[in-house]
């Protein structure tokens, strides 16, 4: 046999081993062997240490998926946090009653949308909050909405107003990070694909879909700038200290991205940081350094299929529910990962969770007066991690 046919023959046995890997769990999972939604269990680890950190949690009771937080800091004494919900909520924390309550949604067509089921079939219907920021001058909120678009709404909450849909002629498809320059009033978000939807997540990574852009909505003109284009999976942004520069997670490469505001450098694009998994959403505290959450490290046969451009061409051809095969998985497993970036991008601290006895599938850390509040794509409730220095 001859060496071509030697490789022909490997790469046909190994793409078989590959879609009888995923079929098998794709067919498992419409099975529905767990439950489509997680609920919080009935006793929560509330003092589980990590080296440096002591955790509290909040369920949330009827959805899961505390994506993003913003903290409202206007002095009303509703700081919040603010979060995002799986079926299509904007909810708030109430500190001194010790519960969420309702602050917000992205549709007025909600019928369907908040009972117990799996919302990823109806969360394009129901809208699928994800990155949010407050402009602290004005109150409004500012919400990334998988499905909706941009929108906005005021400091006493309710049905969120569109601001914009598409850029340059083209509709965003999965809209999903968002930073307020408190300075300028501009708004920066990111479109995360122009081919996928959110429920579509993971085919984003494993075509190598590069259709992702970064992009700025002026308030006062309405307008909307396409900043960079031909992203990996953009997804969090957020701003430096002094405003000169934008970060950007990139996914797929598993890296941050840095674009220059600056004057004399702007539209400048450097790597600033490489990291050991996928990033999700990115935030500054208040010393400038930079929390960035990591869904899952880049290993395993998820690295083995990504480092195989063949491979990925050929998965994608086929009619599988890759999403669902990796949240099959994710109830199997899992664990937290985080890391805490200098302003210059290096690695300051590494926060882990090895066997997600707490926390797993992080989507953002955010610092706020002492604690780290952590998100994640996949639990019922949000953790709180007080920091001991």
């Amino acid at each position: 046999m001859s060496s071509l046919s030697k490789t022909i023959t490997k790469k046909h046995f190994l793409a078989a081993s590959a879609v009888l890997l995923i079929s098998s769990l794709v067919s498992v999972g419409h099975v529905r062997i767990f439950p489509p939604l997680l609920e919080p269990p009935s006793e929560l680890p509330t003092k589980d240490t990590y080296q440096n950190h002591r955790s509290e949690l909040f369920p949330i009771f009827g959805a899961a998926g505390p994506e993003s937080f913003a903290f409202n800091r206007d002095g009303s004494g509703a700081a919040g946090p603010y979060t995002g919900v799986s079926d299509g909520r904007i909810i708030q924390w109430r500190g001194n009653e010790s519960r969420w309550i309702d602050f917000a949604i992205t549709t007025p067509n909600r019928s369907g949308c908040e009972d117990s089921h799996d919302h990823v079939e109806t969360e394009s219907k129901c809208g699928r909050p994800l990155g949010l920021s407050f402009n602290e001058k004005s109150g409004n909120l500012y919400i990334a909405d998988a499905y909706m678009g941009l929108l906005v709404v005021g400091a006493n909450g309710g049905l969120a107003t569109p601001l914009a849909k598409e850029a340059q002629g083209i509709p965003f498809k999965f809209t999903n990070g968002v930073i307020v320059d408190q300075r300028s009033g501009l708004v920066y978000f990111t479109d995360s694909s122009r081919k996928f939807q959110r429920k579509e997540y993971v085919s984003v990574i494993l075509s190598g879909d590069n259709s992702g852009r970064l992009l700025q909505f002026d308030p006062i003109t309405n307008e909307v700038t396409v900043l960079l284009d031909n992203l990996m999976f953009p997804n969090g942004v957020t701003l430096s200290e002094n405003g000169d520069f934008l970060l950007v997670a990139e996914t797929t490469n598993c890296r941050i991205l840095k674009f220059w505001l600056e004057a004399s450098k702007a539209g400048t694009v450097e790597v600033f940081a490489e990291l050991p998994g996928f990033p999700d959403n990115i935030k500054r505290n208040k010393k400038g350094e930079f929390w960035v959450a990591i869904n899952s490290r880049r290993r395993g046969v998820f690295n083995w299929i990504l480092s195989n451009a063949w491979l990925r061409n050929f998965l994608v051809t086929l009619p599988l529910d890759f999403t669902r095969a990796h949240s099959l998985l994710a109830n199997y497993k899992g664990y937290g990962l985080a890391v805490r970036l200098s302003q210059n991008g290096d690695v300051l601290e590494t926060l882990e969770d090895k066997n997600g006895v707490t926390w797993k599938y992080s989507s953002e850390v955010d610092e706020e007066n002492g604690y780290l509040w952590i998100g994640s794509v996949k639990l019922p409730y949000v953790v709180k991690l007080k920091i001991f220095i």
